[in-house]
């Protein structure tokens, strides 16, 4: 959730004149657990001139430099996003000016970002959350779906697809083949490795705005990250010196293995 306390401490700090460099980030999927984390970042890092967050009108927002902004062409023109995060969230009871920002779905994203490109915008990450057991490795690092490569086809100067792992279901629910399946699931969840476990939200919007930030200094193409790539730039040895290494083609840092697990 987006603590207004802490937006608006962020937003009251001072804004370096050359930081922003008239940079203008839009995330679609703000409301979710992850979405609420990577708007809470990007507002402290103080680096772009306006943060938007795709809303359906009406919508308040007393939080300096957040502007809501309609899933129209005419509202994402005006706004004039140069990057934009899409962000596929589970979905979360929500209530007053949460429920009006809007929550893209998997479906959603070929035309999303039609819309996207041809009101302006010229980089996009894609956060895409997925249960590490039942992707296969090559997936893991390409396109894994017509859609992703429909997107990936458009143009874009920089394009990022972050495959994060999911965490597991608090709860199962449904029929009983499917409380069996979720079981099942939970099971080889425990059994996955530690680089495949997924990260707490707040470690996984830290890279997102980090990766936003670096993207117009990087070379242009097309990304895949996957839950391991993003399992070492969370350690110690990873963090910026990492995702430099990763976005220019570099040798990666050397990062510690992780401890086997008893």
């Amino acid at each position: 959730m987006l603590d207004p306390a802490q937006a608006l401490a962020a937003a009251a700090r001072p804004v370096p004149a050359a930081a922003a460099a008239r940079r203008r980030l839009l995330v679609c999927g703000g409301g979710g657990r992850l979405g609420a984390a990577v708007l809470e970042e990007v507002l402290a890092e103080h680096r772009f001139e306006r943060i938007g967050v795709l809303a359906l009108p009406p919508f308040g927002s007393t939080v300096k430099r957040l502007h809501p902004v309609a899933p129209d062409a005419a509202a994402l023109q005006a706004f004039a996003a140069d990057t934009a995060v899409i962000v596929f969230d589970g979905e979360r009871h929500a209530n007053g000016r949460e429920a009006r920002l809007v929550r893209p779905l998997p479906h959603d994203l070929p035309v999303l970002a039609q819309q996207l490109l041809a009101t302006g915008t010229r980089r996009l990450v894609v956060a895409v959350p997925h249960q590490a057991a039942l992707l296969p490795g090559a997936l893991r690092a390409g396109l894994a779906s017509l859609d992703e490569a429909q997107v990936a086809a458009l143009g874009w100067q920089q394009l990022v697809f972050m495959r994060m792992a999911q965490p597991g279901q608090a709860r199962a629910a449904g029929s009983w083949p499917q409380r069996v399946a979720l079981a099942l699931l939970a099971q080889l969840h425990l059994m996955l490795p530690q680089r495949d476990q997924p990260l707490r939200a707040t470690q996984v919007a830290r890279f997102v705005a980090a990766l936003a930030l670096a993207l117009p200094a990087a070379p242009g193409g097309t990304r895949v990250l996957g839950p391991e790539a993003l399992w070492d730039w969370s350690r110690p040895e990873g963090g910026d010196a990492w995702l430099q290494a990763w976005l220019h083609g570099r040798a990666l840092p050397a990062v510690a293995a992780p401890r086997p697990r008893l």
